[in-house]
């Protein structure tokens, strides 16, 4: 169960990030390295997601499921 419940919120993680979280952070204030909230909330998902992606690789090859 922990490597595969591992897999699943590292693939929904940033689809909640970047769709299901977006409501919440429309909006300018505060400014963050010089940059809306906004915009750096997605400057985030943009770094957020090939990690998980990666992460999600070196699992499964410690699984054996990837040859």
């Amino acid at each position: 169960m922990g490597k595969k419940f591992t897999i699943i919120i590292l693939v929904i993680l940033p689809f909640i990030l970047m769709l299901g979280a977006l409501p919440f952070v429309n909006r300018i204030d505060p400014i963050i390295l010089g940059l809306p909230f906004f915009h750096f909330w997605l400057f985030l998902g943009m770094i957020i997601t090939p990690i998980c992606s990666y992460v999600i690789y070196r699992l499964q090859k410690s699984e054996g499921s990837i040859e």
